[in-house]
């Protein structure tokens, strides 16, 4: 009886009935979420304060399930970054890394805290301080404008989000072309 019964569970879990096989997965690139950042892929000239303040390479990466940043300073700085959508909870999540990664700002993990009506998108996380400091939060938005531009800005709170300061306000136009259309 028990070689039949076992002879029994292998049959049945051997049959199709039995298989239950997951649909195949959709490609990145025929997922809506995956495109949020479409407006800002390209090789960009950054420009703040009416100066060139570096280079910027926005790219998609396998197959649409990513997007990299490549960051190059005027001051020979470099950073990193990558962006990803998880479509299980309907989330984009960013992690920087630069050169200067041992100082406050060199590594940061932000994730997407609003979509505006105009396109843009807002990410936003903490900034940790010495041991017992207090926590900067740090958020950046990325606006699309004419002619194919991005505007970015950085900002700080020293104060839970009640009040917010610049650290960082650019115009992205793409590589070699003229800073202002």
């Amino acid at each position: 009886m028990k070689h039949a019964l076992a002879l029994f569970v292998l049959v049945i879990s051997a049959s199709p009935c039995a298989a239950q096989t997951a649909p195949p997965a959709k490609a990145c690139n025929d997922v809506a979420g995956f495109h949020l950042l479409d407006f800002w892929v390209g090789d960009w000239d950054v420009y703040s304060e009416g100066k060139l303040d570096g280079r910027d390479t926005v790219n998609r990466v396998l197959s649409g399930c990513a997007v990299t940043e490549e960051w190059t300073g005027e001051d020979g700085s470099r950073g990193t970054s990558l962006f990803y959508y998880n479509a299980f909870i309907d989330r984009w999540s960013q992690v920087w890394v630069t050169d200067r990664a041992t100082g406050r700002g060199g590594i940061k993990e932000k994730a997407l805290v609003a979509r505006g009506s105009d396109g843009s998108v807002r990410f936003q996380g903490l900034l940790p301080g010495p041991p017992g400091g207090k926590l900067i939060l740090d958020r950046t938005t990325l606006y699309p404008l004419a002619g194919g531009r991005v505007h970015q800005v950085i900002e700080h709170s020293f104060d839970g989000g009640t009040t917010w300061s610049a650290g960082f306000d650019a115009v992205y136009v793409p590589h070699g072309s003229a800073p202002h259309p």
